[in-house]
């Protein structure tokens, strides 16, 4: 089961999900502790904690509870500075067999989030679809040459920081948009960017992670002789972009994630759609559902 070399964060320890969610507002941490055995018993290799917009003593406390239960090493994901440091204070590198935990994650917005290296080491994910133009504004990265830049600006401060960050550490994501709206190119510039970075001499040794369930909500199940088939398009997509040098993603620890066969459908209707454009790609997605 799974693909060779890639390595999955497990995601649904998260308030987005809304089962999740719904622990969260009933305090049942019974449930989410169940949550963390199934996905530690599953197909990854760290599990995502994210609490939503709760307080940093609740995430402190999630993050010990998870780990009571797996020794697997956590991703810590909060755009928020206070639940971060609390979770990394809360983190138990021995119970995680001395494995650091991910950040997820900093943006070019975002990194004085760096300086809470000095309560935990972590591997950061650098979040690189979004930038800053010239006066200083936040600025979506809308070319590969603007996610490469975002990715070496963030590497300098990186290096300037003086924690000792290696690349090894270092998990870079380009931002996966929905297949099913994405009118602009994103999940090209996505592939491309991954392949431009992993040239890169500056990235190398470097991880490379999108939160691949983002690729394919809202879509419909897709489904082949009367049943139905689970996200075939995210299988499209790893096929084109783990030959690239996507090797973590942010998925389900249950789920089949498999390389397909030249000629497979989805992989066929991910091929044309990178083929067309704006609202014609969007037709190719909604034929193949239909």
């Amino acid at each position: 089961m799974g693909i060779k070399g890639l390595t999955i964060i497990a995601e649904a320890i998260n308030d987005s999900v809304p089962s999740t969610a719904r622990l969260y507002n009933l305090d049942d941490i019974e449930g989410i502790k169940a949550l963390a055995r199934k996905q530690a018993a599953g197909n990854c290799a760290f599990i995502d904690v994210n609490v939503g917009p709760r307080n940093a003593a609740f995430m402190a406390m999630i993050v010990k509870e998870v780990q009571s239960v797996t020794d697997k090493p956590l991703s810590i994901d909060t755009p928020d500075p206070a639940l971060a440091a609390a979770a990394l204070r809360a983190y138990d590198m021995d119970r995680a067999q001395g494995r650091k935990p991910i950040l997820n994650s900093l943006s070019m917005l975002r990194m004085e989030m760096l300086d809470l290296y000095t309560i935990r080491p972590f591997m950061p994910i650098l979040l690189c679809s979004e930038g800053v133009d010239e006066s200083g504004a936040n600025a979506p990265c809308r070319t590969v040459d603007d996610v490469q830049r975002a990715a070496r600006a963030m590497l300098k401060t990186i290096r300037a920081s003086g924690y000792g960050i290696t690349n090894e550490d270092l998990i870079i994501d380009p931002g996966i948009a929905p297949i099913g709206s994405d009118m602009e190119g994103t999940t090209k510039r996505v592939l491309e960017s991954v392949a431009r970075l992993k040239a890169d001499p500056e990235f190398a040794g470097a991880h490379f992670s999108v939160g691949l369930s983002n690729f394919t909500v809202m879509l419909p199940r897709k489904r082949a002789n009367g049943k139905p088939v689970k996200t075939p398009l995210q299988n499209a997509f790893l096929t084109k972009a783990v030959p690239l040098g996507l090797d973590m993603i942010i998925g389900a620890a249950d789920r089949d994630y498999r390389l397909l066969p030249a000629g497979d459908d989805a992989l066929v209707c991910l091929e044309e759609f990178l083929a067309l454009r704006e609202l014609d790609a969007i037709v190719r997605v909604r034929k193949f559902y239909s």
